[in-house]
């Protein structure tokens, strides 16, 4: 999701919250941001994950399920 395109309501998350969501440490998300894979917003010292860019990350990471086909008896 572009700059632009992001909701200007969207709620800004700290470390902690987005840990929380995502049910880790405080240390995934903060490698998540120093490796740059996810986009996050610096206000002086203290960084905040827009919570739109979370809701892509996580869809982003969606596995979709294998279904398996019955076979006909011949």
């Amino acid at each position: 999701m572009s700059h632009a395109s992001r909701r200007p309501t969207d709620r800004l998350l700290t470390v902690a919250e987005v840990a929380e969501r995502l049910g880790t440490s405080e240390r995934f998300p903060r490698r998540l941001i120093e490796e740059r894979r996810i986009t996050f917003v610096r206000l002086g010292r203290k960084v905040r994950i827009p919570e739109s860019v979370l809701n892509d990350f996580i869809a982003a990471g969606l596995v979709p399920p294998i279904t398996t086909r019955t076979r006909r008896a011949a």
